[in-house]
């Protein structure tokens, strides 16, 4: 146990940077991280929205092509 365990905060922020600037929806998160359920995704997405550099909006995802509610990192 201790600093090995990675949250699910830690795994959606980390795909997001690495995409960065691209940006990314919760669908493409849930199923590129495995998540259990889309709403971890749109949580942990709308908890980093409100943190430096993240924002949240609609716009193409970078990996499925639909335009819906996405998130980017500015690099």
């Amino acid at each position: 146990m201790g600093q090995e365990t990675t949250t699910v905060l830690d795994r959606v922020r980390g795909l997001i940077e690495r995409l960065a600037p691209e940006p990314v929806c919760d669908d493409c998160i849930t199923e590129r991280l495995g998540l259990s359920v889309r709403q971890h995704a749109n949580h942990k997405t709308r908890e980093l929205a409100g943190m430096h550099g993240f924002e949240r909006g609609q716009a193409s995802c970078a990996l499925c092509g639909a335009v819906k509610k996405v998130i980017r990192k500015h690099r």
